[in-house]
Parts: structure tokens; C-alpha cells; sequence
């Protein structure tokens, strides 16, 4: 007998790559340098620090070329010189010595002129999270592609909606789908108003009071690609409240992350059925031959609220310093947050996997939603249309359903007996599905409303894209100013 590649009788395919990057590739795949991650973004603003000391002739321009081929030279190298070098002050007072140790004193020398490790770290954190916010941010936007394509795909699937795990009304997997993608554009616009910090340059604050030398904040500004410069230095290097903004938003799209898997979890329970997942998000038993597990929404659940535990590490941290620069503000508060960006992003893209290898069944949809009797609301809404007060259409109705309940009859046969008198309209349309698209009022299921929202959905997608395409494209500009900067000066 031949056994297909990943297949395991039952599964007949391996699990995704996506998936399987994340889970099982991840943790055997060679660490990155961490000498030439840290000096990497730190040159990168010595860079630009360097070229405009030498511009505002703060610094001798000769001396200020010879000191930036150093550091192209290492650069070049990845910093492979310094990798046996003892840093017993840090990895920056160790890359500055080298540099004076190899170009002399009179041109190493010139390097910190102005400035302290102190803004130079701020900077080098605004840096260094780009990545990991942007990273988010795009992963958490196809999350919301796969939603809103697939809720105009199903914006006619009759199902239930639960509520206190009980099926209430008529609903359509479409308008649930909606909803879920709703409430990710509120999540996506706050981790974007969270990333405007970074988009602010610290560079110039010195250690806490600034400096005597005239240097140009906005040259450091424009060759760094920040959108502006911070205009006090106290706050520029007291704080990394951008951080705790990170993960506070990161924290809030968890939140939604973790409740959506659950609901998955349940719906595909053998039990409910309501979905069918793709042998690619699903894992088999290593005993149990006929399992199909839906274990990718575990590890959802596992990683999502990574940023909660690092929001609350890295508050405890900050609330233990005083406002000014402190080790414990700059340094151990911010650690935490790389890890948990990156679960984070990994919850996204694995939901995003699990609603991509979704597939509802409708007619198990459609019979759950007959059997617990989703069309009892819009019957007692009829009856409000016809002239009753709510509250006794709501206890007829119920009496209505008890009947039915005890018979085992549907809910619209023993309606038509007990309020045989009432007026036509109010027994008609009681099969959920037309039930569902009845409700267009309040952002209901009915397809209009649906696709309504889908589309003011990827309007607001469609604008944080934009807006982080422009950021990225001058991020990127800002680069390439930077190299041409450093060649004209070197030239």
C-alpha cells in the first residue's frame, strides 16, 4: 500500500505550509545573527546621524567619510569583526571602540557627538518595530479579505445565531462573517493609530536635556523615514508608551481572535457540524485513525493573547521608573513585545487559514435553525405588526414553542393552530431562511445589509492599505536617500 505524502489515511493532504512554517519549521530553522540585527539598526541611524553632523559642519566632513566607510565596511561584513569581541558595556560601546580603535581616535571619536545611547535606543525601537507592526497590520488585512470575500460568497447560507450557546435567530454564515470582519476593522484601525509613534523621531534628545550642538532634528527626520521629530527631549527618551499602545491594541484583536476560534471549534464539532474544514487546517490522532482535528484554533487561543502577558510585564516595568531615561522603561519594559507581536501575527494568519479551509453545510445549517425554533422572535414581531403589545405576543409565542417543544412539532404548525385568527401575513414567512433576509433593518442578515456592510468593510480596509503602502513607500525612499547621502559624503 502507498501512503500519499502527509496524508494519514483519513487526511489526505499535509498540513498547510503557512501553518506548518509557524508550528513545526519555525523552531528548527538557524537563529538569527543577533550581532548584526543589533548593529544593524544601529549603524543605520549612525548613518544618518553621521551624514548630517557632517552637514551642519558640526563635524569635518573628511573625517566624517573616512568614519562612514568604517561603518559600511563592517555593514558589508555583518559586523562579522565584532562577533568575538567582549561587550561588557553593550554591543554599541564595543562597535564604537572597534571603530576608534581602527580609524583612530580622531575620527571614531566623532561619532557620538551630540548624542547619548539614550536617544539613540528610543530611535533603534521605533526602528526595529516597524517590521513586526507592519508585519501585523498586513497579516490582520488579509485576515479581513478572507472574511469579507467569503461573506458576499454565503450572504444566503441560513444558520443560527447563538447566544448563551443556544441557537436565537435566523442569521446567514454570510452576516456572521461580516461581523466578525467589522469588528477586525476597528481592531485594524488601532493598531494602525498605535503605529503613529512610531512614525516620531527621537534622535537629537541626547541623554534628557538635548544638546548644545546645532544639530537638525528634521535632516535626521527625512534620511530615517519618520514623518516628524519629537519636539521634547524629556519625552522622547522617557518614554516607550508606543509600546504598551502596541500591545494594548495587539491585546484587543486577540480578544477577537480567541472568540471567533471558539465559535469555530464549536461548529465543527461532530456534534454541531455546521462546518467542514480542508484536510490542510486539520491534524490527525497519532492513535485515534478516524480524528480530524481542528487543532490549528488551539494554537490560535495558545498565541493570541501573547500581548496581554507582555502588556502587563511592560507596564509593571515602566510604572516602577520615574519620567526620565531608566533601564527599566527602555530596556526591560520593551523586551516582551517582540515575542508577542509575533504570536499575535501568527494567530492572525492561522485564523486566516482556518476561514480559507472552511466550508459550511448548509442544509445542517438550515435544520439547526429549524429545530431550534430561530423564527419564534419574528413570529412575535408580526404579531407586534398586527396590533399586539410585545410583551403578551412574547408570551404567546412561547406557549407557542413550549406546544411545539412538547409534540415535537415544527414551531409554524402549531402556530397556525393557536392563532388561527390572526391576519395572514403574521403566520406567513416562517421558514428561517426567508426569516433571515426579512431582518434588514438594524444591520440584520438580509443580503442587502449584509453586502452593505461588507462594502463600508473594505472601504475602511482599503484605507489603512493605502495609508501603509504610502508609509512603506517612504520608509523605503528614506532608504535610498540614506545610501546616496552616505556615497555622496564618502565620494
Amino acid at each position: 500500500m502507498t501512503i500519499a505524502p502527509g496524508g494519514t489515511g483519513r487526511l489526505t493532504s499535509a498540513i498547510s505550509a503557512a501553518a506548518r512554517e509557524i508550528l513545526f519549521d519555525r523552531d528548527t530553522a538557524p537563529a538569527p545573527d543577533p550581532v548584526a540585527a543589533e548593529l544593524g539598526l544601529i549603524s543605520q541611524v549612525d548613518r544618518a546621524h553621521v551624514v548630517m553632523l557632517a552637514e551642519r559642519g558640526i563635524v569635518d566632513r573628511a573625517r566624517a567619510a573616512d568614519l562612514l566607510s568604517g561603518i559600511e565596511s563592517l555593514r558589508k561584513q555583518g559586523f562579522s569583526a565584532l562577533h568575538d569581541v567582549p561587550a561588557p558595556r553593550g554591543r554599541y560601546l564595543a562597535y564604537e571602540s572597534h571603530l576608534i580603535d581602527t580609524l583612530g581616535a580622531e575620527t571614531g571619536g566623532i561619532l557620538h557627538s551630540g548624542r547619548s545611547r539614550n536617544d539613540l535606543n528610543a530611535t533603534v525601537v521605533r526602528l526595529r518595530l516597524r517590521e513586526p507592526h507592519e508585519r501585523l497590520l498586513a497579516e490582520s488585512d488579509a485576515l479581513g479579505r478572507a472574511l469579507l470575500e467569503r461573506a458576499r460568497r454565503w450572504a444566503e447560507v441560513t444558520m443560527p445565531a447563538y447566544t448563551h450557546h443556544q441557537p436565537a435567530v435566523p442569521i446567514t454564515y454570510g452576516h456572521y462573517l461580516a461581523g466578525v470582519a467589522s469588528a477586525l476593522v476597528r481592531d485594524v484601525e488601532s493598531l494602525w493609530q498605535a503605529g503613529a509613534e512610531i512614525d516620531q523621531n527621537p534622535l537629537g534628545a541626547g541623554a534628557v536635556g538635548g544638546t548644545s550642538l546645532p544639530v537638525d532634528q528634521h535632516r535626521t527626520t527625512a534620511l530615517l523615514g519618520f514623518a516628524t521629530s519629537i519636539p521634547n527631549s524629556l519625552h522622547a527618551v522617557a518614554s516607550r508608551d508606543l509600546v504598551l499602545r502596541q500591545l494594548s491594541a495587539a491585546t484587543v484583536l486577540g480578544v477577537l481572535l480567541c472568540r471567533v476560534s471558539h465559535d469555530f471549534q464549536a461548529w465543527t464539532s461532530a456534534e454541531a457540524g455546521l462546518l467542514r474544514l480542508a484536510d490542510d487546517v486539520v491534524g490527525s490522532s497519532s492513535m485515534m485513525p478516524q480524528k480530524r482535528n481542528p487543532f490549528l484554533l488551539e494554537h490560535v487561543q495558545g498565541r493570541a493573547l501573547a500581548p496581554l502577558g507582555a502588556f502587563t510585564a511592560s507596564a509593571s516595568a515602566m510604572a516602577t521608573a520615574r519620567f526620565t531615561n531608566a533601564i527599566a522603561v527602555g530596556t526591560e519594559a520593551v523586551a516582551p513585545a517582540w515575542s508577542a507581536l509575533e504570536a499575535a501575527t501568527d494567530a492572525v494568519v492561522l485564523l486566516r487559514l482556518v476561514v480559507e479551509g472552511a466550508e459550511p453545510v448548509p442544509e445542517r445549517m438550515y435544520a439547526r435553525a429549524v429545530d431550534g425554533q430561530t423564527a419564534a422572535t419574528h413570529l412575535a414581531e408580526r404579531l407586534v405588526d398586527a396590533g399586539m403589545p410585545f410583551r403578551r405576543a412574547h408570551h404567546e409565542v412561547g406557549a407557542v414553542a413550549k406546544e411545539a417543544l412538547d409534540h415535537g412539532l415544527p414551531l409554524h404548525e402549531v402556530a397556525r393552530v393557536r392563532l388561527a385568527g390572526q391576519p395572514a401575513h403574521v403566520l406567513a414567512a416562517l421558514d428561517p431562511a426567508e426569516v433571515a433576509q426579512h431582518a434588514a433593518h438594524g444591520g440584520g442578515p438580509a443580503r442587502e445589509s449584509v453586502l452593505a456592510a461588507v462594502t463600508e468593510a473594505e472601504a475602511a480596509f482599503a484605507r489603512i492599505r493605502a495609508a501603509a503602502e504610502e508609509r512603506r513607500w517612504r520608509w523605503s525612499q528614506a532608504e535610498i536617500g540614506l545610501d546616496d547621502a552616505v556615497r555622496t559624503l564618502i565620494r
